[in-house]
């Protein structure tokens, strides 16, 4: 299964309803949803996922699990999407199949190298500007770190890390194939309003 261009993917954050920002997430045109809530349970996250599933499915975006290759797996997910700490691809590509989306975060050359060479489906690229949604040690990449990652793992690119409206295009512009935003959609006053608002600008 391969990545549209100029995707948006939403990814659920640590204190909203992940169901419901997922909803407005897709009403606003999200093309991949990512659950991720890193102080839930197994069974609240399969519940969570088989729920945001079906909204996915009726909106025809993709939804993917964030770490979690036993919960994607279970509830026959699109994807997973795994950290440098986590489940090599490789081992996540076996599990899953042929088909299965598997998003590897990467903040280096070497990094996207190995995650392709693992089967990763695609790149996160990232952190690309300051963020506030993880604690973070090491200094934003910057947009200049994206198109070098991209070359030499020759996958898709899905740049994060404190994207919101003002600097989408500029990352689109640096060689992404999308964009994963949590803050720039969870912390909105209007998440449908604000997706929406990011697809226009990474679609121009």
């Amino acid at each position: 299964m391969s990545l549209p261009r100029r995707l948006l993917c939403v990814i659920t954050d640590e204190q909203s309803d992940p169901v419901e920002l997922a909803r407005m997430a897709l009403e606003g045109g999200a093309g991949m949803v990512q659950l991720r809530r890193k102080t839930a349970s197994g069974r609240q996250l399969f519940e969570w996922a088989v729920r945001i599933q079906e909204l996915c499915r009726e909106a025809q975006a993709l939804f993917i699990v964030n770490d979690r290759v036993d919960i994607a797996l279970a509830m026959q997910a699109d994807g997973v999407h795994l950290g440098q700490q986590d489940m090599p691809a490789s081992a996540a590509r076996a599990l899953l199949g042929p088909e299965a989306i598997i998003g590897v975060s990467v903040s280096c050359a070497e990094e996207a190298v190995k995650a392709a060479a693992d089967g990763a489906s695609y790149i996160g690229v990232g952190h690309i500007f300051p963020t506030y949604s993880k604690d973070k040690p090491s200094p934003p990449l910057g947009t200049a770190a994206i198109k070098p990652i991209r070359n030499v793992a020759q996958l898709p690119v899905i740049a994060i890390g404190g994207i919101e409206l003002k600097n989408a295009a500029e990352v689109i512009r640096a060689g992404a194939s999308g964009i994963a935003v949590i803050a720039a959609v969870s912390e909105s006053d209007d998440p449908a309003a604000a997706a929406r608002e990011l697809v226009r600008m990474i679609r121009q």
